[in-house]
Formats: C-alpha cells, sequence, structure tokens
C-alpha cells in the first residue's frame, strides 16, 4: 500500500472539485478535437455523411468515449490527477489514503458517466431536455458531496474513493 502525500483529513471541497471539472472539460474538449481530426483524415474525409441528414460512422462514438476514459483512468492510476485536478492541488486517492486501483478507476468513472446515460431521453425531452437531464443528474451526483461528512461524490461512494487536498 502505497500512501500519497497529502494530508490525511484534508476532503476536497465540492468549489474546488467542481472548478477542476470545468478545467477537465477543456482537455476533453480538446481530445475529441483531435481524434475527430485523426478519424476525418484517416476516412478521407468521410467520418459524417450526407444525405438530407447526418450520419456518422458507427465506430466512431465508441472510440470518442473510449479514448475520453482513458484520459481519465490513466490520469487517476498515474498519480492520481487529472490536468483540471493539478492547478487545484487535489488528487483522488482510496478511501484509506492510498493510490486508486485499476477496477475502482473504471468502477469511478462509470458511476461519474452515468448521468450521460440520460441523454436517451432525447427523442422524448428533445436534444435540449435531454442536456438538461444530463446536468441536472450531474448535479445531483456532485451535490451529495455537500452532505457527506468526507466530502464524497456519489462516484466516490460507489467507488471507494476520496478527493483530497495536497500540499
Amino acid at each position: 500500500m502505497t500512501t500519497l502525500t497529502e494530508s490525511p483529513n484534508l476532503a476536497c471541497p465540492l468549489w474546488r472539485r467542481l472548478i477542476a471539472v470545468a478545467y477537465d472539460l477543456l482537455a476533453v474538449v480538446a481530445i475529441v478535437m483531435v481524434v475527430g481530426y485523426v478519424c476525418q483524415r484517416v476516412t478521407g474525409g468521410t467520418l459524417v455523411t450526407t444525405d438530407g441528414t447526418a450520419h456518422i460512422a458507427w465506430w466512431y462514438q465508441p472510440l470518442q468515449a473510449l479514448v475520453v476514459s482513458a484520459y481519465f483512468i490513466v490520469s487517476w492510476l498515474r498519480g492520481g490527477q487529472t490536468l483540471g485536478m493539478r492547478p487545484w492541488r487535489i488528487r483522488v486517492t482510496d478511501a484509506d489514503g492510498s493510490a486508486v486501483k485499476p477496477v475502482q478507476a473504471i468502477v469511478r468513472l462509470l458511476a461519474a458517466a452515468a448521468p450521460m446515460l440520460l441523454l436517451e431521453l432525447a427523442p422524448w425531452l428533445g436534444t435540449g431536455g435531454a442536456l438538461w437531464a444530463v446536468a441536472i443528474g450531474w448535479a445531483v451526483w456532485f451535490g451529495v458531496a455537500a452532505f457527506d461528512p468526507r466530502r464524497r461524490a456519489v462516484h466516490d461512494l460507489i467507488a471507494h474513493t476520496e478527493v483530497r487536498q495536497i500540499g
């Protein structure tokens, strides 16, 4: 068991986590743009076709999800920090303060991404309504941290992880 250098009882405040999420959103947009560009080049510009409506290659969205997932999992496993967490000096750890295990990282990712399933409501709510549903889902997911004594969000509770301040 490798213990990291964070303060043992210094749980990360919710506002720091949310700002780190905003930073990570910028990283994710950049990753998605690079993957999209590479896929367009590889397919000779036929990744998206139109015949009155847009058609995206069947493999493109799963590829994007895989690459974005890899960003988070690799970041959590290699030092416990994403790019967004570094400037705010916060880190994901196991509940006992040790490094996150691979299974925990995968469970944490799946639990954190679960509100994205609400996008399936788009046929009934419209795109805007489905996006609002996802935003509300994530607000609930992170809102739990405001009431938890150790400031854990839903995905932390499920994966048995914590986000702690370091330094």
